[in-house]
């Protein structure tokens, strides 16, 4: 059977807020964050921001208790468990930061279900003040997408993911809410399929260009309609594979499976 890639962004899709703006508004500096965000692009901003904070006595453990305290739909948490256990290969590409996501994913006890993480790069300096830094340096190697934010073009990362050697054909599903992923959803073809929160940016771009998206479309407009939707795609290209595999001799019933039902019993349980 083919694997299934299951590709998350982060801000608005995993997690219900803005993680930068969580922080910055939650530590009480968004009148300085709106001040300056004309001047700069937003990934430089926010590193200045790290900067500003920690000047003003801002602790790293002050933005890590912000940071679990990071509102999130109760269905995300199952619904990521589930399409792990149903054999899914879990991704994030983000225009957040590896910071803030893996201290939510570690604080959540998600972390080890994601093989990887793609994001601006984020860390603690010598000094206990975060620091962060564009995942594409625009200064030295633009990437030249007229669709992406200066410091990330997510289509270059889903070409990347999709240009590894892995044996046999795999299918992706990509999940997503802002404009930086209209990008990555061009790059899906046939046999994949995008999941586009409705009514924010990603949904308006798909509808106002239908015809440039070769993926199957599926909106979701909270949490609970992320996890019915994504383990019942999950199930449904599974049995599609499947079915390739039993003799043309055979008689093949196909059950409709619901999303709940999908899941492992163990996973029901623990619900």
């Amino acid at each position: 059977m083919a694997g299934i890639v299951v590709v998350f962004d982060f801000d608005k899709t995993l997690i219900d807020c803005d993680s930068d703006n969580w922080v910055v508004d939650e530590l009480g500096a968004t009148d300085l964050f709106n001040q300056l965000l004309p001047t700069m692009p937003w990934n430089s901003l926010m590193d200045r921001m790290m900067k500003e904070l920690h000047a003003q006595g801002k602790t790293i453990e002050d933005v890590v208790e912000i940071l679990k305290r990071t509102p999130i739909h109760p269905r995300i948490v199952p619904a990521i468990k589930a399409a792990h256990a149903l054999g899914c290969e879990l991704r994030v590409v983000s225009d957040a930061n590896l910071f803030f996501i893996e201290t939510i994913l570690n604080h959540l006890g998600l972390r080890d279900y994601f093989s990887e993480i793609n994001t601006n790069p984020g860390f603690v300096d010598e000094e206990g003040k975060l620091r962060i830094f564009p995942y594409h340096d625009f200064h030295s190697s633009p990437h030249g997408c007229s669709n992406c934010p200066l410091n990330m073009c997510k289509g270059l990362v889903i070409e990347r993911i999709q240009a590894e050697p892995v044996e046999g054909k795999r299918k992706f599903i990509y999940l997503g809410d802002g404009k930086g992923d209209y990008c990555p959803s061009l790059k899906l073809g046939d046999g994949d399929y995008v999941m586009p929160r409705k009514n924010y940016p990603l949904w308006d771009l798909i509808c106002e260009n239908r015809l440039f998206v070769k993926a199957e479309i599926h909106e979701w407009i909270d949490g609970k309609d992320l996890e019915e939707i994504l383990l019942g795609l999950i199930n449904k290209i599974s049995i599609e594979e499947n079915a390739q595999f039993i003799s043309p001799d055979c008689k093949l019933q196909t059950i409709a499976v619901s999303a709940h039902e999908a899941m492992p019993q163990a996973l029901r349980v623990q619900q």
